[in-house]
């Protein structure tokens, strides 16, 4: 028997519940961009269409670099486009508790141990860095001998025992995976020292209380969903999410969308340059292939014409084009 049971079900409801459900899960850090609008207007219309059930998650562990009021303008800002949802907001930190669970059963089981290493000492012994992420792959010598530990959740910070297996699975976009965990970051941080669960930790623990069988995400978070249906087997999860990765909005010069391009912040366009939210969704949706050319929309007339089968398989470019058209409509 798994370290966790069966979903409970929600009390409540007054009907049977949905048998999909979908989390929406922006973290506080920042304002919603162009890139983060689409994400989840995708992620919405497609729950919509399919009468899965809306969750909507804050993942605010991020707490140093979390903004005071953006929870808020977040949350307008997605009802300004008019995505909605069904259960919450439901606030990450508000309970940590099954989090510490989850970590105190692995410790117990041998699958996680404390490292006090600095990532200087883990560099110095790694062969090679993880790309994109300014971070070294944790070599398996560095690893303590697996034995059964009582856990402690502050002070330092506590790895997963990754085993060397390859992880397969089938994206609904991005088509079949396979992974190698143990060789793209080797024993990763499930729990860090201060005293809260890392980000993978914390989404498989949450996925799974939540009951979220359908997650909708960038695909730059393609190697995490490797990551997390390791820790789910770990913790005697039986079904893993249906996973639809997306490719990413990126700038002209082919890096990721950022403030390097300017400012694609929503509140931008909508406060200071006082854009509807048809011109927003109307971008979006020829992004998406929902049109051949840039007209308004509603996010309901959205949702209607989304169809996965005509959405780009390459990475979207915001180009100037598509900045003039949404301030000036031209």
């Amino acid at each position: 028997m798994g370290i966790f049971g069966p979903v409970p079900a929600a009390s409540s409801r007054s009907c049977p519940p949905p048998s999909e459900t979908t989390r929406l899960a922006p973290s506080p850090t920042g304002a919603l961009h162009l890139g983060n609008a689409r994400t989840f207007l995708v992620n919405w219309a497609l729950a919509r269409r399919g009468g899965w059930h809306v969750v909507y998650r804050v993942e605010d562990l991020d707490s140093p670099r979390t903004k005071p009021g953006i929870l808020e303008e977040i949350t307008d800002t997605l009802r300004w486009l008019g995505i909605d949802w069904d259960e919450g907001p439901l606030v990450q930190t508000a309970d940590l508790g099954p989090c510490v669970g989850a970590a105190r059963d692995l410790a117990r089981a041998g699958l996680i141990y404390p490292c006090a290493l600095t990532r200087r000492e883990i560099a110095a012994a790694a062969s090679a860095p993880q790309e994109g992420a300014g971070e070294s792959v944790f070599p398996a010598a560095l690893r303590p001998p697996i034995e059964p530990r009582s856990f402690s959740d502050t002070g330092t910070n506590w790895r997963f025992v990754v085993p060397d297996d390859e992880v397969r699975f089938v994206d609904t976009f991005a088509g079949p995976q396979r992974h190698r965990p143990g060789e793209q970051i080797g024993d990763f941080v499930v729990w860090t020292r201060r005293g809260e669960p890392s980000y993978q930790l914390a989404v498989t623990v949450d996925d799974h209380r939540q009951g979220v069988t359908r997650v909708v995400r960038g695909d730059d978070l393609l190697p995490s969903a490797a990551r997390q249906i390791l820790l789910r087997r770990a913790l005697g999860i039986e079904r893993d999410p249906v996973y639809t990765h997306l490719p990413l909005v990126l700038g002209p010069d082919g890096r990721r969308l950022a403030k390097r391009h300017g400012d694609t912040r929503l509140t931008h366009y909508r406060h200071g340059l006082g854009v509807p939210a048809e011109r927003v969704i109307g971008l979006l949706a020829r992004w998406c292939g929902v049109t051949e050319r840039r007209e308004p929309l509603s996010a309901a007339e959205f949702a209607v014409g989304l169809a996965l089968a005509r959405m780009p398989r390459d990475p979207v470019v915001c180009r100037p084009e598509d900045q003039e058209w949404l301030c000036n409509g031209s």
